[in-house]
């Protein structure tokens, strides 16, 4: 990956986690997203992924903790 890439990605990153008061969720889904997005279609997919992944983690947390109770 070339040096503007990964400062582009870790610019995004903390834009997105920068978001609303749910943080750490935030975190921790655009991490998971960027993964899956960089396995299924490479570093385009890693951006895509990351901000879909921190968009709804939060619904996705609150859904599976409803369930859980």
């Amino acid at each position: 990956m070339k040096i503007s890439t990964i400062s582009f990605i870790g610019a995004a990153a903390l834009t997105l986690a920068a978001c609303g008061n749910t943080t750490e969720q935030r975190i921790g889904g655009a991490a998971v997203g960027a993964g899956t997005g960089a396995v299924v279609a490479g570093p385009v997919g890693a951006v895509v992924g990351g901000a879909a992944g921190a968009v709804t983690a939060p619904s996705v947390v609150r859904s599976t903790r409803r369930a859980t109770r």
